[in-house]
């Protein structure tokens, strides 16, 4: 009978995802899996001993701490693959939006794994500002002509507002396009970020930054819709209520979207 020292136990971590075609959990290959059980400890010990230089950058191993990763793989657009529409909710505000084309905008809805569940990142911004002081949002903002995309404006402007460094953040896909009665059209780019970042907030922007557990903005009964009046005409917008935030407008629309499409995806 072999010595524990001469059996080699299975790398398997119990984080079963790929990425080019290497798991990472463990950093093998799928034909690396399979001829695990017909290896000797000698070949074991070989690969185990390669296994750490194919370890991904932090950002890639942020997937593999979220409990929610393969729900969201099915029910997020393609990062290479952004959803084509005037926004899912477009038909509601069609004679309240300003003329010509909307301009485009990215917000970043970033999810933090923490030892108690995910919670989603949100910030208020500055009372002092001039649009949307004091609202509850996600970081993002305007595309600009050098970014590359709305990938690219979400972690630029999570950069500027909270100090969120690339390294710090995965993104992991895209929500439906989200219209504004202020002429934005708002792609949402889901995220799981570095539990270990600490934002530092723009005092130009961001009065506070906190989070909300996901599972509380995903439970339906916690959702509510309020009428208000805009340019003459009732209209019923969503809102959450968290400790002392208000969650309402474009922030709450984007959470149901992603919440309709986790359920859809099920």
């Amino acid at each position: 009978m072999p010595s524990p020292s001469s059996t080699q136990l299975s790398p398997c971590i119990g984080v079963c995802a790929l990425h080019e075609g290497v798991c990472t959990g463990c950093l093998r290959t799928l034909e690396e899996i399979a001829a695990w059980s017909r290896m000797g400890d000698d070949a074991r010990r070989a690969l185990m001993e390669r296994l750490p230089g194919r370890r991904p950058p932090m950002s890639l191993e942020l997937a593999s701490r979220l409990p929610e990763y393969t729900a969201l793989a099915r029910a997020l657009h393609p990062l290479e693959t952004p959803p084509a529409t005037h926004g899912w909710n477009h038909g509601e505000l069609e004679d309240l939006l300003p003329p010509g084309p909307p301009a485009a905008a990215a917000v970043l809805a970033g999810l933090v794994p923490r030892a108690h569940g995910t919670t989603v990142l949100l910030t208020r911004r500055h009372d002092g500002l001039r649009h949307h002081a004091g609202q509850v949002s996600f970081p993002g903002g305007r595309v600009d002509p050098g970014d590359a995309d709305a990938v690219a404006a979400a972690l630029r402007e999570s950069d500027e507002e909270i100090a969120l460094k690339a390294g710090q953040v995965r993104p992991l896909g895209l929500l439906d396009t989200f219209a504004t009665v202020s002429g934005f059209l708002v792609t949402p780019v889901v995220a799981v970020i570095d539990p270990a970042f600490v934002p530092i907030p723009n005092p130009g922007e961001v009065a506070e930054v906190f989070e909300v557990p996901l599972d509380y903005l995903m439970e339906p009964r916690n959702l509510r819709t309020v009428e208000l009046e805009f340019k003459g005409r009732a209209r019923t917008v969503l809102e959450y209520d968290w400790a002392q935030q208000r969650i309402w407008g474009a922030t709450a629309g984007i959470l149901y979207n992603l919440r309709r499409r986790l359920e859809k995806s099920r």
